[in-house]
C-alpha cells in the first residue's frame, strides 16, 4: 500500500517512469499533510500550560482534523484506482461496433470516477483549510507557524486536486456533470485562496 512506504521510497515511486502514483496522490498526500500539521497545532497547544482556555476549541479541531487526515490518506490509493481504472478502458477491445461501444462507455464511467477522486480530495482540502483558521487563532504561539504550513500544503493540494479535474472534464461526454465540477472547483480555489492568505498573514502577525 502506497501509504505504507517509506519517504525515500515513495518519492523514488513518484519520480519514476511509472504512471502511478502520480499528482493525484501527491495532492492526496499533501492534503493529510496539511491535516497532520493542524492536528500537531492542537495536540501541542493542549500539552501547554497557561493554554487552558483554548482546550475546548483545540480539541474540537483535532477531532476534525484527524478526520480529514484519514480520508485524505485513504485517497492516495483512490487516485491509483481510478487511473488504473481508466487506463484498463482504453486498452479494451475495439475490433468490433459492439467492442466500441462498450469500451466507450467503460472510459466514460472510468473519467467520471477519475474526476471526482480529485473532486473530493479538493474538498477535503477545503475543510482543512478552514480549520487552519482556528487553528491559528487559539494554537499556542510556538507552533503557530505550523498552522501557517499546514494551510499552505492544504491550498496546494487544494491546486493539485483541481488540475486533475481540468485534465479530464474536456473528454466526458456528460456535460452538466462536467460544468459542475468545474464550477465548483472554480469556487473552491478562490474561496480557499482567500482563506489561505488570510491564515498566513494572522500566522506572520503572530510570529512578530
Amino acid at each position: 500500500m502506497i501509504t505504507q512506504l517509506a519517504v525515500e521510497k515513495l518519492l523514488d515511486d513518484l519520480a519514476s517512469a511509472a504512471p502511478t502514483p502520480g499528482g493525484g496522490s501527491a495532492a492526496a498526500i499533501m492534503g493529510a499533510m496539511g491535516a497532520a500539521l493542524i492536528s500537531m497545532v492542537c495536540n501541542v497547544t493542549l500539552g501547554k500550560k497557561g493554554q487552558e482556555a483554548a482546550a475546548a476549541e483545540m480539541q474540537a479541531v483535532r477531532a476534525e482534523s484527524e478526520k480529514l487526515r484519514a480520508r485524505l490518506t485513504a485517497m492516495v490509493a483512490d487516485d491509483v484506482a481510478a487511473f488504473d481504472g481508466l487506463m484498463a478502458a482504453y486498452r479494451l477491445p475495439k475490433a468490433t461496433e459492439d467492442e466500441k461501444l462498450l469500451r466507450a462507455k467503460a472510459i466514460q464511467h472510468s473519467l467520471r470516477s477519475a474526476t471526482e477522486t480529485p473532486l473530493e480530495c479538493a474538498r477535503a482540502c477545503a475543510e482543512v483549510i478552514v480549520l487552519s483558521q482556528r487553528a491559528a487563532e487559539h494554537g499556542f504561539a510556538g507552533v503557530i507557524s505550523d498552522a501557517g504550513v499546514g494551510v499552505l500544503a492544504a491550498n496546494t493540494a487544494l491546486r493539485s486536486a483541481a488540475l486533475n479535474v481540468y485534465i479530464n472534464v474536456p473528454s466526458l461526454k456528460d456535460r452538466a456533470f462536467a460544468d459542475q465540477a468545474l464550477a465548483e472547483m472554480e469556487q473552491m480555489q478562490q474561496t480557499s485562496a482567500e482563506i489561505t492568505e488570510s491564515v498566513f498573514s494572522r500566522v506572520r502577525g503572530r510570529l512578530g
